[in-house]
């Protein structure tokens, strides 16, 4: 990485709960192209006055994660469609004082649940009703589910959400099988409910699929639980790395290799 200098462009992000991923993934590839960036974390004691930051510093771009996605948005400019489609965002751009939210996080479901040929027809449970369901949700709708239930004790949230979509809302997770179990909840996320298992082993055993978006730790006890029941899985890991790369591509108006991008992925979670 370049010495810190006065023309060194400064990226950020933004969560309750920070971590070294997206630092890390961010300052690899700026070492690796040879860009004249940083990246740093923050957890926020203020959201308005980090956002006013952004924009009187002149931080080129930042992160938005749990639970900032949605209170954001009355902080910000200019929405992309990408955000304003699911009023979640979990990134924003600075274009000389002007901030542009966007949310990557929706392109990185939808590649994953297109590489993974996850058959739509498949029964859901998809456990959240945050900014981040949200992406889910619509990536899901887009996908053409259909047999989806939304598990959230917000029964506002909740059934908001699942109406949006035309799916189902419950406040507890049922006791029917479902071929796909999702966590889009901190449960099982570093820190206080790093113990968690967000489904039961029942459901887990019925299940076809499961992911978990909870980045850290990649292996969430979900995680752990359907691999040692010989289940297909799709991690938070893989989740974080494309929403980055996308983010990384907004920032800086670069696209790295995909060889690049899988050695910043990985680099991040040593």
């Amino acid at each position: 990485m370049p010495i810190l200098n006065k023309d060194m462009t400064l990226c950020i992000s933004l969560a309750a709960r920070p971590s070294n991923i997206g630092t890390r993934f961010h300052n690899y590839l700026y070492d690796a192209l040879g860009l004249n960036y940083v990246y740093k974390a923050f957890a926020p004691a203020d959201l308005a006055q980090a956002v006013a930051g952004i924009r009187g510093l002149g931080i080129r771009g930042a992160a938005v994660s749990m639970p900032y996605k949605e209170d954001v948005i009355a902080l910000i400019d200019v929405m992309d469609a990408s955000a304003s489609a699911i009023d979640s965002v979990n990134t924003i751009v600075n274009d000389a004082g002007v901030l542009t939210a966007y949310n990557t996080d929706y392109l990185a479901i939808a590649r994953l649940l297109a590489t993974n040929a996850v058959d739509p027809r498949t029964s859901v449970l998809l456990r959240g009703s945050g900014g981040m369901a949200k992406a889910v949700a619509a990536a899901m709708y887009d996908a053409g589910f259909a047999n989806v239930t939304l598990v959230a004790r917000n029964e506002v949230r909740g059934r908001a959400l699942a109406a949006l979509y035309g799916f189902a809302w419950l406040p507890e997770a049922p006791s029917e099988a479902a071929g796909m179990l999702v966590n889009v909840t901190p449960l099982g996320m570093a820190g206080a409910d790093a113990g968690v298992q967000s489904f039961t082993d029942a459901q887990v055993a019925a299940a076809e699929l499961v992911f978990d978006v909870v980045a850290l730790p990649a292996e969430t006890p979900l995680i752990l639980a359907a691999r040692a029941a010989g289940k297909r899985v799709i991690t938070g890991a893989e989740v974080i790395a494309i929403q980055a790369e996308e983010q990384f591509v907004l920032y800086t108006g670069v696209r790295p290799s995909p060889e690049l991008v899988q050695e910043a992925s990985e680099f991040s979670r040593q």
